[in-house]
């Protein structure tokens, strides 16, 4: 049997398109069975107390079976979005008992370090000793916590957990994965800078496929934006950030249900990053045109100064907030769409519902490699700012005249 270039080029591309559908769908004997039952507890609590608020008598008993089957689409989609102290690939078995993965180092401070590893906790569900101390993980923010050795929590009247957190500085999944694309990148581009020296500067390998990409970089964002003069000292990190986070949108989108960019502490990482280079590379026209900006009016200097300084961190915190929200919005309605397939659960709603996730799956994929773009132009653009050299001479002549 022969398969023709364009159908084996469809059929791949179907896929790759398909690969979101399959993550959500990974995990979702996982939490029905597990996690969804702990989670849907704490739904249902919430839902029941902020009806009582309300002055409506409600009790968990009274709730419907659709009410109870919306409470754990939201709690699946809640916990795709959180991390874990454990990787799963997958669950099988009558009720989604049985788990294939690996657990992961448990490591924490709490009156001394304690080391061991995730198995205690049993996906969520299991107390884990360590010298003497309990620790469970509380489903509702996916932290670990002090507790006795029932594993129970204390709550404050706003239904804040009061139990002691210990200070967490465990290899996570996000973590994990943060680790393993560091290394492919690493191994990835090592070999293409060991292919240009042995083949007279020509990539071979996965080399040739990025080396395009690199190229675009530096041709198209770094010198554009930056300068010939300068953009060379800038071009690791732009490189980096790049692929950092493409990559790691591009695992997002995979079985492996890791949602590490959709993590507000990884954008906001990146983003001080952005800012510290930029601030500590910035050259002193810059700050002069920030606290003393030429060709103003003295009283305007005073007012003005103020709004450019918070203008420097306004625009990491844009970067943040914009890789983190858009990535985070995609997974929401990627995954409420193939909620609603269970919903409808009929021959119009249901295939309507796939192919409204299968044509967003395409979109998330586009998105992936947008924002990756959208972070290195942008970061380009501040660090182009920073070291830009002015002419305060011609200025005035201009104005002058």
């Amino acid at each position: 049997m022969v398969i023709s270039k364009k159908a084996l080029q469809f059929i791949i591309a179907a896929f790759v398109a398909c690969l979101p559908l399959l993550s959500s769908a990974a995990t979702s004997k996982d939490t029905i069975a597990t996690v969804t039952t702990s989670a849907t507890t704490i739904e249902t609590t919430s839902h029941v107390e902020a009806n009582k608020a309300e002055g409506h008598e409600v009790s968990t008993a009274t709730l419907t079976e659709e009410q109870k089957a919306d409470l754990e689409r939201k709690a699946h989609i809640k916990h795709h979005l959180m991390d874990s102290h454990d990787f799963t690939f997958f669950t099988y078995g009558a009720a989604g008992e049985k788990h294939f993965g690996f657990p992961l180092p448990v490591i924490l401070f709490d009156n001394g370090v304690h080391f061991f590893s995730s198995s205690k906790f049993e996906h969520g569900e299991g107390v884990a000793e360590s010298n003497g101390s309990y620790y469970k993980i509380n489903h509702h923010d996916g932290l670990v916590y002090r507790t006795d050795d029932k594993g129970n929590f204390t709550e404050d009247d706003k239904g804040h957990v009061t139990n002691v957190k210990p200070l967490d500085f465990s290899i996570t999944k996000n973590l994990f994965m943060i680790m393993l694309v560091g290394l492919m990148m690493f191994f990835l581009f090592r070999g293409l800078g060991k292919s240009y020296k042995k083949n007279g500067s020509i990539a071979t390998g996965a080399g040739r496929f990025f080396e395009p990409i690199v190229l675009y970089i530096r041709d198209d964002i770094a010198i554009p934006n930056i300068g010939e003069k300068h953009y060379k000292k800038y071009m690791s990190f732009l490189l980096t950030i790049f692929f950092f986070i493409w990559f790691l949108n591009m695992f997002g989108l995979t079985p492996l249900g890791v949602n590490i960019t959709g993590n507000l502490a990884i954008t906001a990482s990146l983003a001080v990053i952005t800012y510290l280079i930029t601030t500590f590379t910035a050259k002193k026209d810059y700050w002069g045109h920030i606290f003393w900006m030429p060709g103003v009016p003295v009283p305007m200097k005073f007012i003005l100064a103020p709004i450019e300084l918070l203008g420097t961190i306004i625009k990491p915190f844009s970067l943040m907030i914009r890789l983190y929200a858009n990535m985070v919005a995609g997974h929401i309605v990627l995954m409420s769409l193939i909620a609603l397939m269970y919903t409808f659960n009929s021959p119009i709603g249901s295939p309507l519902s796939f192919f409204l996730a299968f044509v967003l799956s395409l979109l998330e994929i586009l998105v992936a490699l947008l924002q990756a773009y959208i972070f290195t132009m942008l970061a380009a653009l501040y660090f182009g700012a920073a070291v830009e050299e002015h002419h305060h001479d011609e200025h005035h002549e201009v104005a002058h005249h």
